[in-house]
């Protein structure tokens, strides 16, 4: 297997908006970033992958881009970004960006003058005659991923567009040469400036099959056979690729609806390789059917089946990228542990995932363990999704109106997304000014400063365990997966075992009952090293609630 720099990094995720607000306006930004340098290096993480930072009118919090060459003037300036890059390699941190190019805000200059005509980018995205005597029928039936139709009737052009997401999202004509020569521009503009790499949001969405057919009629996202992937999907990622020869930078793709056999045609190293690796979302569905937002409960079997799959089927032919909380997801401990028992879940959970072979990656608040936000009605909400969710809920009729805001309050991304709590000054140590949104009211028992300083905290068993994912990284990055006890709904054990010998142990109790360590016991060799865990002190005869360790036999 192919040893290399991006395979052994953690990344730290900044959804910049609301990571720390450095001019006091209530938003974050990148003056707040380059104060929190110095924190972000003492986790022990690698890189700093940041959600867009790019101009835009924030219908989508970022993914809606109107300049892919400007910095949002709300998060700062174009100085402001050297300065935090500049900072970030000086302390041997990576910098990736957000590349988002299935579409762009309707804001573009670019679709301001294909809306207009102009010859030159009347093409730059995907425009259609309506149909119906009257021609104000959509073109097709395809639905869009944020539900609603796929189209949206331009009176300007006179025409229909393509918007795979929010109406303001007009999706990016591939088919069209030159809209590839601004992606491969865009890329070298962010390149030759010194960033390391690029995590391409939605990636394979942007081939659309030839003449549009009609979907199978569905009621969430009809026409999604036709674009993902679509026909050309592996001839422009490769035309794309082309752009990284000259530098030395990674690729991470994300792709909804993703399975590892079809990962493989994207990641699978050698001749045809597109991307270095692949958000998925598999995992991310151990507590619900399908989408969050019809939760079930956690199943740890399915988590566990999940994480088998992935690392089985990678294993020396592609690689992995590890992730249990970002921008799209609500907190992890909200959903797979407990908040009752927050520290306890949180370092269960960060031991699971930390240990598995692939690319690490930490979500800003993660480490400190926040928490899910208490909202009480629909005025607490902002998040486009959440509400169309709730318009997809009403229209089944299946669920009461309590009980579609439960849903969508427990799944929203608005979660994720409240400002990071720093310490348990007014607002969080957040900003001096007025928050731009919800701060947790939970934030004067859980802050940075109050875990800095606690030798027991999750921030500072983070710090140790990624510590250990690096002194251990043939086995932890590298090694060869095994799993034991498969069929139990409250252990999760496996070992990883490296080329040199090194093996590591990993065993955890993921549930909020004492179990038997019976099973552990017989996998763990006698002799070997207990390295971290949740609570002190070695295995005993019983697991309780959320234990979890790791264990080291050298070669």
């Amino acid at each position: 297997m192919q040893k290399t720099w991006f395979r052994e990094l953690s990344v730290y995720q900044i959804w910049p908006r609301s990571f720390c607000d450095g001019n006091g306006d209530g938003i974050g930004d990148l003056k707040g970033v380059l104060g929190k340098l110095d924190y972000i290096k003492s986790l022990g993480v690698d890189a700093i992958w940041f959600s867009p930072l790019y101009a835009s009118p924030q219908k989508d919090y970022g993914y809606d881009i109107s300049d892919y060459r400007a910095i949002n003037p709300e998060y700062g300036t174009m100085e402001d970004f050297k300065a935090v890059l500049d900072g970030a390699h000086a302390r041997g941190l990576k910098v990736v960006m957000d590349l988002v190019i299935n579409h762009t805000s309707d804001q573009h200059e670019w679709f301001k003058k294909s809306a207009a005509g102009d010859p030159k980018y009347k093409d730059y995205y995907i425009w259609r005659p309506g149909k119906g005597k009257d021609g104000k029928r959509p073109p097709n039936n395809w639905q869009a991923t944020f539900p609603g139709p796929a189209w949206q009737w331009n009176e300007e052009r006179g025409e229909y567009y393509l918007h795979l997401f929010a109406v303001e999202q007009p999706d990016l004509n591939h088919d069209n040469p030159a809209v590839r020569e601004e992606v491969k521009s865009i890329m070298r503009f962010w390149l030759d400036m010194g960033v390391d790499g690029f995590r391409e949001d939605v990636i394979t969405y942007i081939s659309k099959r030839e003449g549009l057919p009609n979907g199978f009629p569905t009621p969430v996202m009809c026409g999604q056979e036709h674009y993902s992937p679509g026909p050309n999907i592996h001839n422009y990622l490769l035309e794309y690729r082309q752009v990284l020869k000259d530098y030395d930078a990674f690729q991470l793709g994300e792709a909804p609806m993703m399975t590892p056999k079809n990962a493989l045609k994207y990641i699978k190293e050698g001749e045809g390789q597109q991307l270095d690796m692949m958000f998925q979302f598999q995992h991310m569905s151990a507590d619900c059917f399908v989408i969050s937002y019809l939760p079930t409960g956690f199943s740890l079997r399915k988590l566990k089946k999940v994480f088998r799959r992935w690392q089985k089927k990678m294993y020396g032919v592609a690689w992995n990228t590890n992730y249990m909380e970002n921008h799209d997801q609500p907190r992890v401990i909200s959903r797979y542990g407990s908040e009752e028992m927050r520290t306890e879940s949180g370092k269960a959970i960060a031991t699971i995932y930390t240990f598995l072979s692939g690319t690490h990656f930490v979500y800003q608040g993660q480490e400190i363990g926040m928490l899910n936000y208490p909202f009480k009605d629909w005025n607490d909400i902002v998040d486009v999704a959440s509400f169309c969710a709730k318009d997809l809920m009403e229209k089944t009729h299946l669920f009461s109106a309590k009980r579609i805001f439960r849903n969508c309050a427990y799944a929203s991304r608005d979660n994720s997304r409240t400002p990071v709590q720093w310490s348990a000054e007014e607002n969080a140590g957040f900003t001096t000014g007025t928050p731009w949104f919800h701060v947790n009211p939970n934030y004067k028992e859980i802050n940075v400063a109050a875990e800095d300083g606690d030798p027991a905290s999750l921030l500072n068993y983070y710090r140790k365990i990624i510590a250990l994912r690096k002194q251990y990284k043939e086995a932890a990055v590298y090694g060869r997966y095994k799993e034991y006890a498969k069929c139990s709904g409250k252990l999760y054990v496996y070992e990883k075992i490296g080329d040199d010998g090194t093996r590591l142990f990993v065993a955890a109790n993921m549930s909020r009952k004492t179990v038997s360590a019976a099973p552990v016991k017989r996998v763990i060799p006698k002799g070997a090293k207990r390295l971290a865990g949740t609570y002190d002190g070695s295995l005993a005869g019983r697991m309780r609630p959320y234990e979890a360790h790791v264990y080291l036999v050298e070669k």
